[in-house]
């Protein structure tokens, strides 16, 4: 995708510098900072403090993080440790484990000293293959906008609603949930996005509304509780969310909210869809409702907001009284009885045991 016209990832490595460079995202929409990470520490605190965010981009970050570690100590036990150290960082997201565990396995039968080269290589290509799943799942999900495009009056948009970020920034490039939505704007087929602001970390106000908006895209920002109105009233035609992890029966865990989403659709009888590339399909979990971890963060997320003031100085504002406690569940479990389809870079999947296995059956045991 691109800045001010000029084409970024949300992680690559430098060949100028011999480093691996990310967006920050902390910042956006009101600074665009580019930082390098050249420690482990420093990856596990971009995991950690959502530096990077989305499951598919933690992947790739700890990818290089593996890959950086071995350009220091290529020894199994420094493997073993940065798994560890890694994957403490974000419980919910598979993408992070599944990176860590396929670095892994690659790794440990090799000699030490082919170790970096390889691991580099490979964080590399776990980024490209990314990209092209999310370039993929853009195109299977250009079909259903079609589809609805086709029973609209000339001219009129597709309503499609959106939570949390699943965009190019959730991803190494293309998102998963919006690339059926830049595919469609390419496609001239006209879409407007109602972008929930997604509450406590407000990813969509902050960061899918800077997508939007850097890539002209009609959108509007609308409070998380508007979505239900919206669709009692028509406004909705579609609904596409991303996921953090999808369990092997089609349960989907994603940001907080998408549950009370994807409940608001089924009673108005709106499709809703997620779109996951493959590797965010934990295959060892058969019931997200009661296996899937979920992730508590920090009370601060609820308590104060960020943002930029009056006078355009960026500040955390607290909102409540200084004594109130707050609950942080990061994330939700919405069952696969109102899911209508996974968007995959395969095609769309029906969510259930069978439509996966059908979608990918080399992983069915």
């Amino acid at each position: 995708m691109k800045v001010n016209g000029k084409h970024y990832r949300s992680i690559w490595f430098d060949s100028t510098s011999n480093t691996v460079k990310i967006i920050d995202q902390r910042w956006l929409p009101h600074k665009f900072p580019i930082v390098e990470l050249t420690t482990r520490q420093n990856f596990a605190d971009a995991i950690r403090e959502m530096w990077v965010r989305g499951a598919p981009l933690i992947g790739a970050t700890a990818a290089y993080g593996m890959a950086v570690q071995m350009l220091n100590d290529p020894s199994d036990t420094s493997i073993d440790e940065t798994w560890e150290i890694l994957h403490e960082t974000r419980p919910t997201a598979i993408n992070l484990r599944w990176a860590l565990n396929h670095m892994r396995e690659l790794l440990k039968p090799l000699p030490e000293k082919s170790r970096a080269l390889v691991a580099m290589q490979r964080a590399g290509e776990i980024c490209d293959e990314d990209v092209e799943a999310n370039r993929q799942i853009g195109l299977h999900g250009l079909e259903i906008i079609k589809q609805i495009a086709a029973t609209k009056p000339p001219g009129a948009p597709v309503n499609i609603l959106t939570h949390c970020n699943a965009g190019w920034l959730a991803t190494v490039d293309w998102g998963t949930a919006t690339s059926p939505i830049y595919h469609a704007n390419e496609a001239e087929i006209p879409v407007h996005v109602w972008v929930d602001e997604t509450r406590p970390r407000n990813q969509g106000a902050q960061l899918t509304a800077w997508e939007m908006d850097s890539h002209g895209i009609s959108h509007q920002l609308i409070v998380d509780n508007a979505g239900g109105h919206l669709m009692q009233n028509g406004e909705v035609d579609l609904v596409i969310v991303g996921t953090d992890r999808t369990s092997a029966n089609g349960d989907v865990c994603n940001k907080i909210g998408t549950y009370l989403k994807a409940l608001a659709a089924r009673d108005n009888d709106i499709p809703f869809y997620v779109a996951l590339p493959s590797p965010t399909i934990d295959w060892s979990v058969g019931d997200g409702e009661k296996e899937i971890p979920i992730e508590e963060r920090h009370g601060d997320e609820v308590t104060k907001v960020w943002g930029k003031l009056d006078d355009g100085t960026l500040a955390s504002v607290q909102i409540c009284p200084d004594n109130t406690p707050a609950g942080n569940p990061a994330f939700d479990v919405t069952p696969r009885r109102l899911i209508t389809g996974l968007i995959t870079e395969r095609g769309i999947a029906e969510a259930s045991p069978e439509g996966l296995a059908k979608m990918f059956p080399e992983f069915v045991r």
